[in-house]
């Protein structure tokens, strides 16, 4: 993970877009629409998300984007690790990335949704791992048996 870089980017950027339609496409195959929260590319723009992005050299391994509920809460969205990256922590440096820029930017808590199925349980662990715990829906979120909701203070 040495040659790791985790840097800001744009949804806009070919590879980092394609891995977010993959993103947006799994997770529509994988919830039903009124239990899936994921957002187009070109939505986070429209959302004022900040994107990061996880390379080593030239190859993108993963992306996570942050959006701002109000001037103290940011909410987590699209993180997402490349199938041929995973295991290798690259998820974990990207949300340490998030926390940091959240904190910055002047945030106290991050919050995030996710699903309850097992195909979620790694995403949950990593989380948990950082200090998120679960919460009440946040934002424009209604209870869902199919949603996860997590919090913590950055």
């Amino acid at each position: 993970m040495a040659d790791v870089t985790v840097t800001q980017d744009t949804p806009g950027t070919p590879d980092v877009q394609a891995l977010l339609l993959r993103h947006f496409d799994l997770m529509r195959a994988s919830s039903p629409e009124e239990s899936c929260h994921v957002m187009q590319p070109d939505a986070l723009l429209d959302k004022g998300a900040v994107l990061f992005a996880a390379r080593d050299g030239d190859v993108l391994l993963g992306v996570g984007a942050l959006a701002a509920l109000d001037a103290t809460h940011g909410e987590l969205k699209s993180m997402h690790t490349a199938a041929e990256a995973r295991g290798r922590g690259v998820g974990a440096r990207i949300l340490r990335s998030l926390v940091d820029h959240a904190r910055a930017a002047g945030m106290q808590r991050v919050s995030l949704e996710t699903g309850t199925a097992e195909m979620f349980a790694p995403a949950r662990a990593l989380y948990a791992s950082h200090g998120f715990e679960d919460c009440a829906p946040f934002g424009d979120y209604q209870l869902d048996p199919l949603s996860v909701f997590m919090t913590r203070q950055v």
